[in-house]
Formats: C-alpha cells, structure tokens, sequence
C-alpha cells in the first residue's frame, strides 16, 4: 500500500497521545509525512521530531482549503509529489485512513471533503465557495495546489479551469469499516497506555510491578503469622518469599520515581544548553 508519489500532511494541535501512532501508520503508506502544527503547548512537535517526521508552523487563525494550499505552496516542499492533507480533530480516527487514501488514488486535481454544518441542504457543489468551507481532509496534486494557491476568497469550483478535475464532497457519513479500533484512539485511558508503552515510561515499567508486588506482599505477611504457629522449612519459606516479594515491590517503586526524576532532569540540562540526539551528533 506504500506509495512514494504521496505526501501525507497532518493538521493538527495537542495530539501528544495520538501523534506517534498516526506517524507511525502515515510512515507505511506516504513517501514523504509533513506534520503542521497550529498552535501546540503539549509534547506533540518532541514525539513527533522523535520518529524524524518534518515539522511547519502554521500561524493562520482560520485553517480553510486555499489558505493551506498557499502556505505548503510558500513552505518549499519537494516537488514531484501529491499532497493528502488531514485536518486531525478529536473526532477525526485513524481507521478512516485507509478509505481517505483510497479517495486520493481516484485521480483528482483538487479533492475537498468538508464537514458538514452550513445549514443549507440545497446548495449544490458549485455555488459552494472553497474558503468558506471548514476543512476534513483533502487532496492536492501538483497543479491542483498550485490552482487552489491563488484562490481567493470568493472562488468557487467553477471558477477553475475546465480540465482541471475538482470535487467538493460533504463528508456527512463515515464508512464503518468492519476492523479493529487502533488500541491509541479506543479511550484516553487506551492512549496513555499506548504512549507509556511506546515511550517505555519507568512508571510503567518499574512503577505499577513494584505497586502490585509490594500490595501483595503486604496482604500476605498478615496471612502468614496468622497462619503458621511452629517454625519449620516450609513457613521460614513462605515467609522469606512474602518478605522478598515486599522488598522488591517496594525497590522497584524507588527506581522508578528515581528513573523518572533523573529523566526530568536530563530534558531540563538538555533543553537549557540546547544538546541535540545522540543520533543527531552521530550523522
């Protein structure tokens, strides 16, 4: 499914739980990923400069179909590409990737999917001005972006030229697809999982082990005086094995909060002295 005539762009803000896997999944199907950001004040652009994905700033206040096409027009893209273009919102999925990219491969110049809301149900694709449109997703070949770049405020799909192949579409429905919901976009619950998972976060790793070892432990050695009354090998045992479960429980909650503290501090010494990637130095 990989293709390397596509350029796959994310238009999006404050995604830290969902920008790896829609990196991730983009990364398998586009030859070149573009991430735009419009405003993020979480972790969003570090994950995302962590998989080696580009990174634009998008400073617009209003994000409409000519007003992205001028700016990817003006931010000196490789040339010789297609652009498919995916404004991620909280409703936007990652299983509907596969039927956007689909819509790409039909052959279109300029393919715009709106959301819908405009509380017309009577005007037609041809009356519907492109910027006043609130973009979902869509689609750009070369002279498409270049037609759609000097666009203005009143232009209409008529108002390209007539070889130009464009279609303005009201994406009202999604397609239910019978597959499995990506583990990152089930609950927020599933994408913090995800993230810690990915990340390899010790509060993860060492942190929730050392919590159920030691509770554990903790409920047993009550159980264990209560239980035996005479010493032998089997209590000395049974009770060295709840001791060691406790201590160990309890250690690994200490090295994760350690691992945790000292990682804060390694991002505070490399953001105040600007250090870059070992990977970065190494090529």
């Amino acid at each position: 499914m990989t293709s390397q005539k596509l350029r796959l762009i994310y238009v999006g803000c404050n995604i830290e739980l969902r920008i790896i896997s829609l990196l991730v999944r983009a990364k398998e199907i586009a030859g070149e990923v573009v991430f735009v950001d419009t405003g993020s004040t979480d972790r969003t652009i570090q994950f995302a400069e962590e998989i080696d994905c580009k990174i634009m700033k998008y400073s617009e206040v209003d994000i409409t179909a000519p007003k992205l096409a001028q700016f990817l027009t003006k931010s000196k893209l490789s040339d010789g590409l297609s652009n498919l273009i995916i404004y991620v919102t909280d409703e936007w999925r990652l299983r509907d990737l596969p039927v956007i990219v689909n819509c790409s491969r039909e052959g279109w110049d300029i393919y715009v999917s709106y959301d819908k809301g405009l509380g017309n149900d009577d005007l037609v694709a041809e009356e519907l001005v492109i910027g006043s449109l609130e973009v979902d997703y869509l689609f750009l070949s070369n002279r498409g972006l270049d037609e759609l770049a000097r666009a203005n405020s009143m232009t209409s799909t008529v108002n390209f030229p007539s070889e130009l192949r464009v279609r303005v579409i009201e994406s009202s429905g999604k397609i239910k697809l019978p597959q499995r919901q990506s583990l990152a976009t089930a609950s927020r619950f599933a994408q913090l999982f995800y993230w810690m998972l990915e990340t390899k976060h010790p509060l993860f790793l060492f942190g929730i082990p050392g919590i159920v070892l030691f509770v554990l432990g903790y409920r047993l050695s009550g159980n264990v005086v209560d239980t035996f009354s005479e010493l032998n090998s089997v209590s000395i045992g049974v009770t060295l094995t709840t001791i060691a479960m406790t201590l160990i429980g309890l250690f690994a909650m200490m090295i994760a909060l350690i691992l945790y503290i000292m990682g804060k501090q390694v991002e505070q010494i490399q953001s105040q002295y600007n250090w870059k990637n070992i990977d970065d130095k190494t090529t």
